[in-house]
């Protein structure tokens, strides 16, 4: 499908795809920081208005949003509450397992709301642990994002000057 010259403007202004490589990295990045920070649900709008703020690679933020892949949200979560638990010596709730899988065996609303009083204590631990851990990840994930891009258009200078 061939697209007008008009249309490919557009979409290269929207996009930012003309990027240097380190704003891509840097797109990229701040995706996976919102991606993995304790925001869940607003992690896509955040993403979004940051990349527009900024005027960042829109393709590259929501690549490093959806990093965080749904089958690895409740181990990550469970790592990295633990990890703010420790850091801020909170003591996890001895039957707090047992609470979990009766609160989700059984739907109803009294369940739900012992889970609430069952994880209220660990909130800030869940907000420090994912937090420090997406900025980790963010900073692993600007050298690597780097790394590959250069290296990706070092390999295309190479083919075009083979030509």
């Amino acid at each position: 499908m061939a697209t007008s010259p008009r249309t490919r403007r557009w979409l290269d202004q929207l996009l930012h795809t003309h990027d240097t490589p380190q704003r891509t990295a840097a797109a990229y990045a701040l995706g996976v920081l919102f991606g993995f920070s304790p925001l869940l649900g607003l992690h896509t709008l955040l993403g979004l208005v940051f990349a527009f703020a900024l005027r960042l690679n829109r393709v590259a933020v929501l690549l490093g949003i959806y990093s965080n892949l749904p089958w690895i949200l409740p181990a990550y979560y469970t790592l990295t509450t633990m990890a703010g638990a420790a850091i801020l010596r909170v003591k996890i709730p001895p039957r707090l397992l047992q609470d979990l899988s009766s609160a989700f065996a059984d739907t109803s609303w009294a369940d739900f709301r012992h889970l609430a009083r069952a994880l209220t204590p660990l909130l800030w631990s869940f907000a420090l642990g994912s937090t420090l851990a997406a900025a980790v990840l963010a900073v692993i994930a600007y050298r690597v994002a780097l790394a590959m891009i250069v290296a990706h258009r070092r390999h295309l200078e190479h083919q075009q000057q083979a030509k």
